[in-house]
């Protein structure tokens, strides 16, 4: 099974690679990560690089699971709303 790194983790590794120099080799020999598992992380920060700057991904997940909980709450009320209306019109 493949041994999961954080965020963080990744991008000191990639840091380390494009700032200070060192080869993609070196650092993989240094944290024990293959060497290509260290391309992709530098190849998606260099792709995704812009989206550190917007909006944090996580907040943007955790408003749109906020909106669709509002709607279901919102659904629901409707739908007491409407049970109370017919078991009231059945006393």
């Amino acid at each position: 099974m493949p041994k999961r790194h954080s965020p963080k983790f990744r991008f000191q590794v990639v840091m380390e690679v494009m700032s200070e120099g060192k080869s993609i080799v070196e650092v993989g020999r240094s944290y024990k990560i293959h060497p290509n598992t260290i391309q992709n992380w530098i190849k998606r920060f260099k792709n995704n690089g812009s989206e550190i700057f917007s909006q944090d991904g996580e907040a943007n997940e955790l408003e749109k699971k906020i909106a669709q909980l509002e709607r279901l709450l919102g659904q629901k009320e409707r739908e007491i709303a409407l049970l109370k209306n017919f078991l009231g019109s059945v006393d």
